[in-house]
């Protein structure tokens, strides 16, 4: 079984499967250790055009999603299930995903995720399966199913086997509130630039000052606010 199972709820499947079916998150799941399934909210209408939005009441343009095609694919991947799955609505009103929030939800074993579309989902439906809204950034794009690859990828790689190593993630940017320092590899010298002479020196004491030391400048220069907790 694996670690974390992620459920998609989406309109658009393959959409979201073709993106966790590659690279890191891909072979986690070849190997047992996360598992990502998408569930097409459209199998569950009953209208026989396959209707999963209608018009809101009280005007405006667009449509909505409806809430007993949601509910119904809820209840479909919860059935016999022991306990709720922490529920996730991917919406630009939720709050903003930070490394801290996946830290917490890596931890989980079964996280369900609602895609919305259109112009958003009917409130009954988050009423009433939801646990929490979370959003990639404050911007709107057309759907969840991109934020909710996203969330499967921050969330995923930090489950244990995952990453090669726990140091992949423990020195990378945010992890404490920090970005990340530079990093080189070959070759030694390119296009005139040289790699800084502390990281070919062999002074691991060293290089950890200078990686601290290039981690708080560059956090100063871009993002300043995360310096408040330092």
């Amino acid at each position: 079984m694996a670690l974390l199972r992620f459920d998609i709820m989406t309109l658009f499947p393959q959409l979201v499967s073709g993106i966790c079916a590659e690279s890191i998150i891909g072979r986690a799941q070849k190997a047992g250790i996360l598992e990502v399934v998408t569930h097409n909210i459209r199998d569950y209408s009953k209208d026989k055009f396959h209707r999963v939005d209608d018009t809101p009441y009280g005007g405006g343009k667009g449509m909505l999603m409806k809430p007993d095609v949601i509910c119904d694919c809820y209840d479909a991947i919860t059935e016999g299930a022991e306990k709720k799955p922490y529920t996730v609505y991917m919406s630009p009103k939720g709050t903003v995903l930070t490394q801290a929030k996946a830290r917490e939800m890596a931890k989980l074993d079964h996280i369900v995720i609602l895609c919305g579309h259109y112009e958003g989902v009917d409130q009954r439906a988050i009423d009433a399966i939801v646990d929490e809204e979370i959003s990639v950034g404050d911007y709107v794009l057309t759907g969840g199913e991109l934020p909710a690859a996203v969330l499967v990828d921050t969330v995923g790689r930090l489950v244990d086997g995952v990453l090669a190593d726990p140091e992949c993630y423990e020195k990378e940017s945010h992890t404490e509130r920090l970005l990340e320092y530079p990093q080189y590899t070959r070759p030694y010298e390119f296009r005139g630039e040289k790699v800084p002479d502390v990281l070919i020196s062999g002074h691991h004491e060293n290089i950890e000052k200078w990686r601290r030391e290039m981690a708080l400048k560059i956090t100063e220069e871009k993002r300043p606010d995360l310096l408040k907790d330092q």
